[in-house]
């Protein structure tokens, strides 16, 4: 009973270095030093650094989107960027319970996903112990799964998510009543 405190001192200590690690390899990226939101502590940094790399240009285009628009005043819409390579959408609404929210994934695209205010609950998990309730719809980029268990996170304005087609996502949970304010970056998978 002893070492519990100790190995929750050392998780932190592991999950802050890997949350360090992420931001400061992002913010070493030119079109990123001057990003406000951090990147989310549990990124797949490998995942993240490959696909940069394979393209930066349009990582670096959705960087400076962030960065060169005043996101609290953006109209609820889609935004081109640089054709069907990367493109975003804002939203304005009041997130769903729970129960009426999806696991999904994509294959096309990586989900860039960032609350520009209020706050709602964002999963994550992996593959396994998933069941197919809706197969991949190509056309729509999506397939939809009944999961057990998940990470979750409350997001705000502090962070951004990514989330790349090894994973699942379940966004929009509500956190309370208010609207939420929330842009979706679409970057196409190298």
């Amino acid at each position: 009973m002893k070492y519990i405190p100790l190995l929750i001192i050392v998780a932190l200590a592991i999950s802050s270095c890997s949350s360090n690690k992420a931001q400061s390899w992002l913010a070493q990226q030119t079109s990123a030093k001057n990003l406000k939101p951090k990147v989310y502590a549990d990124v797949n940094l490998n995942e993240f650094k490959k696909q940069y790399a394979a393209n930066p240009k349009i990582w670096d285009e959705a960087f400076q989107f962030m960065q060169n628009h005043n996101l609290q005043e953006l109209a609820p819409g889609k935004y081109p960027i640089d054709g069907d390579e990367v493109f975003a959408s804002v939203t304005e609404v009041v997130d769903k319970p729970f129960v009426e929210t999806k696991w999904e994934s994509h294959r096309k695209y990586i989900d860039l996903q960032y609350v520009i205010s209020g706050k709602e609950k964002i999963g994550e998990a992996s593959f396994e112990n998933q069941k197919v309730t809706r197969p991949y719809d190509a056309p729509k980029d999506v397939a939809n799964y009944e999961i057990d268990g998940g990470k979750f996170y409350t997001a705000d304005s502090t962070t951004f998510y990514l989330f790349f087609p090894a994973t699942t996502h379940r966004p929009n949970i509500k956190v309370n009543d208010e609207k939420v304010k929330k842009l979706v970056v679409k970057i196409k998978v190298s």
